[in-house]
């Protein structure tokens, strides 16, 4: 049977990630969390203090970094890994938060994670997050999801998963971030966030993990099974 490619594209903390891992599971695909990319380059920068403007320095420090997804002990799936590290905790701290999205802007760092990207969905069978993955990274990708959610749940969302990481910050400061995240996002010239003409949009705002999940599962296997995406986006 044909594996297919889904790219799943929104706004952060919509639940692209955790949809796109329990989704690649349940299918037993590759999962690729994207953004866990551009966060683990953007804290090896700053850890090297390195501006997202200084754009000779991150080309050489580009040459330096090594990504990689690989399975750890207390993880049922792969975790990014820089240069062999697993630095999923380091690249969660706020302080990568607020300037992911500066850093995700320059052309030098998407060039080379696009391609890596490209590489590892060029025979199917991947799951991958982003906000450029139907756009740009698989345009072609037989399903594309593009997931929303009103900002109120954003925020709460996203402070308890800080909570959780025993990282604090206040709802205000959240919102803030969101708000200037997704500005920065939509407005950059190297892959603005966007829906894809094709993409399935899903308003997560009041569902679950498990009913979002489900939900792009039953899609996936409509196209596996059919080998067709025609008239999805109207269904």
């Amino acid at each position: 049977m044909k594996q297919i490619n889904i790219a799943i594209d929104g706004y952060s903390s919509c639940g692209k990630s955790t949809t796109a891992r329990f989704l690649a599971k349940s299918l037993a695909y590759v999962f690729i969390d994207s953004g866990a990319m551009y966060r683990a380059v953007t804290w090896y920068l700053q850890q090297a203090q390195i501006h997202y403007t200084d754009t000779p320095g991150i080309i050489k420090a580009l040459s330096e970094i090594h990504l990689a997804f690989l399975p750890v002990p207390e993880s049922e799936l792969p975790l990014i890994h820089l240069n062999g590290e697993c630095v999923e905790t380091y690249i969660r701290h706020p302080s990568v938060s607020n300037e992911v999205s500066e850093y995700s802007t320059v052309k030098e760092i998407r060039e080379v994670l696009v391609h890596q990207q490209q590489l590892i969905g060029k025979n199917g069978g991947v799951v991958m997050d982003g906000r450029d993955i139907g756009t740009v990274v698989f345009p072609e990708a037989e399903l594309k999801i593009f997931l929303t959610a009103d900002l109120d749940i954003r925020v709460k969302r996203r402070a308890l998963e800080l909570k959780a990481k025993a990282t604090e910050m206040s709802e205000a400061d959240i919102r803030a971030n969101l708000l200037h995240r997704d500005f920065v996002d939509m407005n950059r010239q190297e892959s603005p966030l966007r829906k894809a003409e094709d993409a399935i949009e899903i308003d997560t705002s009041h569902l679950i993990i498990e009913e979002q999940v489900l939900k792009v599962k039953a899609l996936a296997e409509k196209i596996i099974l059919a080998g067709s995406t025609e008239n999805l986006v109207n269904s």
